[in-house]
């Protein structure tokens, strides 16, 4: 019997099945880019993208306001800064003089004459610097009139030096003031030595009333104008020894007294601050020192007594009167009486008329009066001045309150006594050869 079977099929075909069958890779094309049409040959573009358009909203720039205030103050800033360095160039002289110059100062010429003179040649270049410089340095009563030698760029204090050191022969007055001379008296004294032709002519100059300018000076502009006083410069003219050339003005003669007493008493005006006072005051005060005391030994003790007088809480002295002759309506030819027997006294016609005047009395009578009268009644000196501002102590604190001095003619000729009470001042004066009527 035949069994029919199918043929058999290649052993190839049996080896295929069973391996699976692999791929062979396509060989590997070159990349190319979508817009490399120098490589693709040009293709057509796909439709572009429309983009949408952003709209940007932008905000308005402000204007630098700020900016520009802060830019335009600096600005400012450096003018001032560069201005100010050139008038201190001007003042303190620059790095290196030139040509020398003569200048040549008239006779009578005043500070601002004289900044134009250097100016014109160019010797200095702001004349109203050179003037307030001048006028507040003190030195304006010192420049002289003549030919000079000087430099553009010498600094202010060399030109000043040299105006004032011309070696040039003047005619010079030595003038000696005594201390305690009356402002009247401090004229008259002008007057004998033939540099001032008047008292009036002193006295307006000295009050300011011939349009003198002493404002340069700050205890001038701090005197205060007291109802009923006489004179503002009475206090104020230091008493000295001076030597004025004898054509000096006026003004150079009152203004060399005024910057006399600046420096004198500069130095006391802190201690014046501390005690709660002024100047005034303690000129008003020294100038009655002055007078009653005459020994600068007795000054701080005499002192003690006016302000015990002034300040005491003693009930006999509660009306605080300074109770001095000097300034009083005893008539007395002794005393050395401001309102009766003074060089002012005798200007003002007081004597002639044989009454001082009600309003007078009022303001400088010291027994009418509490407390200090308008004005001084001389000029002090500085150990009067400092003697008002510095009383002995210890007589302030044992409660003096009168003094005397011996009669010339007496047993003790100069001699001072001092006292607490009415009783022992009273004692003192029948010794000092002063007996009580």
């Amino acid at each position: 019997m035949k069994i029919n079977r199918e043929p058999e099929k290649s052993s190839s075909t049996k080896q295929e099945k069973a391996q699976p069958s692999r791929r062979v890779p396509a060989p590997e094309q070159p990349q190319r880019r979508a817009y490399d049409v120098a490589q693709d040959g040009g293709f057509e573009d796909p439709e572009p993208y429309e983009e949408e358009e952003e709209v940007v909203v932008r905000k308005k720039r402000r204007f630098p306001v700020g900016l520009v205030i802060v830019l335009v103050v600096l600005a400012l800033v450096a003018v001032a800064g560069w201005q100010m360095m050139q008038f201190y160039s001007e003042v303190d002289g620059h790095g290196s003089v030139g040509q020398e110059v003569t200048v040549s100062v008239e006779q009578g010429s005043s500070v601002a004459d004289i900044a134009a003179v250097l100016k014109q040649n160019n010797i200095i270049k702001y004349d109203w610097l050179f003037k307030l410089y001048t006028k507040y340095s003190g030195r304006a009563s010192g420049l002289q009139y003549g030919d000079f030698q000087v430099h553009a760029g010498m600094s202010y204090n060399d030109i000043i030096t040299t105006l004032s050191e011309q070696k040039v022969f003047r005619d010079t007055v030595r003038v000696t003031i005594p201390e305690g001379t009356t402002a009247v008296g401090i004229a008259q004294i002008f007057v004998d030595q033939g540099l001032v032709d008047s008292v009036d002519t002193f006295l307006n100059c000295a009050e300011g009333k011939d349009g003198s300018d002493f404002s340069q000076y700050e205890f001038w502009n701090e005197i205060p104008d007291n109802e009923g006083r006489l004179l503002k410069c009475e206090g104020y003219l230091f008493p000295d020894t001076y030597e004025f050339y004898s054509d000096a003005s006026v003004y150079d003669i009152v203004d060399r007294l005024y910057s006399e007493f600046d420096t004198k008493t500069s130095g006391l005006m802190s201690t014046i601050e501390e005690k709660g006072t002024t100047l005034d005051q303690v000129v008003i005060l020294a100038s009655f020192i002055q007078e009653e005391a005459g020994l600068a030994s007795e000054d701080a003790k005499v002192s003690a007594c006016f302000h015990n007088r002034l300040e005491s809480d003693d009930p006999l002295w509660a009306e605080h009167k300074l109770e001095s002759n000097a300034s009083s309506d005893i008539m007395q030819d002794g005393d050395n009486n401001y309102l009766w027997n003074s060089p002012m006294a005798e200007y003002m016609g007081w004597p002639q008329e044989g009454t001082i005047p009600e309003e007078v009395l009022n303001a400088y009578d010291t027994y009418r009066i509490s407390g200090l009268p308008a004005g001084a009644i001389s000029n002090p000196g500085i150990d009067a001045i400092e003697a008002a501002l510095n009383p002995d102590e210890e007589f302030l604190n044992e409660g003096y309150f009168f003094f005397v001095t011996g009669n010339p003619s007496g047993d003790y000729p100069g001699q001072y006594f001092y006292a607490k009470t009415a009783d022992e001042h009273y004692q003192n004066c029948e010794k000092a050869g002063w007996p009580q009527g």
